[in-house]
């Protein structure tokens, strides 16, 4: 039986019961370009320390689930040819058996985060169900993980190419509280709202690790917090609306399905705004790995 690997430092805190924050791979392997990536990953990394948890880096390699990357593991994870498989919690089982190497989702991450004892995680955006999903049935893993696994995501919400309330009924059939940080509205990645209203609303970090606490006294579902992009950093309306549109087109010309639609999409938005959305993921996933880290301190 394969053992997941968790750093020394992830193992004394969890054991200790000191604050732990997961961290996703995949936004780094898929979603940040060379170079860029390994930056983020460290400045993650730094965020969560300078707000008094410990992180834990997740993903496979070699068929090992590491928790808590090393240096030159983080190092691997984000070079150029690493060619890791994008992992979903469907995959770990395939990836693990066959000893192969990948990158964790969200459902994936909260899977081993959960298993590796850790309750908080940090990560840019959730995964919901697709535009058409009656036909299609496209809803993304990461809705049933929350439903079944008790983790605390910090995102900020989902990205607005999805279905954002069928992403929120979903939500409720899994019995997962959605709280909005500091906000009534649910944000949509890029943006701070697309007009869709969070059921519960938290102030800080202590009102929030007050939630989870209560929740999971009743549920063994996850709860999601859905912190909004700064201000600053949240991209033009006119700009992002465009630049969707013409992903859209593109992945109906090329036919892209399933979980090759978001990094498409996302490839195109950097392209397209010339970096500008590159900066809005950064600010945004350092904004929650921050949060997340003070709820997760609180909790402690």
């Amino acid at each position: 039986m394969t053992q997941i690997s968790r750093s020394g430092e992830v193992a004394d805190a969890v054991n200790s019961g000191r604050p732990v924050v997961a961290l996703e791979s995949t936004i780094l392997s898929h979603g940040l370009p060379p170079g860029r990536n390994l930056d983020v990953a460290r400045r993650l990394e730094e965020t969560v320390r300078a707000a008094g948890a410990v992180p834990a880096t997740i993903a496979v390699l070699d068929g090992t689930p590491v928790v808590g990357l090393s240096a030159t593991q983080l190092e691997r994870v984000c070079a150029a040819d690493a060619g890791l498989d994008k992992l979903s919690l469907r995959d770990l089982g395939p990836a693990i058996g066959l000893g192969r190497s990948g990158a964790t989702t969200v459902a994936s991450t909260s899977a081993l985060a959960h298993k590796a004892g850790i309750g908080v995680f940090a990560t840019g955006g959730l995964g919901g169900v697709h535009v058409g999903a009656a036909e299609s049935w496209d809803v993304s893993a990461d809705l049933g993980v929350l439903g079944r696994i008790p983790t605390l995501v910090v995102c900020s919400g989902v990205k607005s190419v999805l279905d954002i309330a069928a992403t929120l009924e979903v939500l409720e059939t899994a019995s997962v509280p959605v709280l909005g940080y500091r906000t009534d509205q649910f944000p949509a990645f890029y943006l701070r709202s697309r007009g869709f209203e969070v059921p519960w609303r938290v102030e800080d970090p202590a009102q929030a690790a007050a939630v989870v606490a209560a929740h999971r006294e009743y549920a063994s579902s996850g709860v999601l917090l859905a912190n909004p992009i700064p201000l600053e950093s949240e991209m033009d309306r006119e700009l992002h609306d465009r630049i969707l549109r013409e992903g859209l087109e593109l992945v109906r010309a090329k036919e892209v399905h399933g979980k090759d639609v978001t990094p498409v999409l996302l490839e195109h938005f950097h392209e397209a705004s010339e970096g500008v959305s590159l900066d809005a993921n950064e600010a945004l996933v350092l904004s929650n790995a921050k949060l997340a880290a003070e709820i997760a301190v609180e909790l402690a």
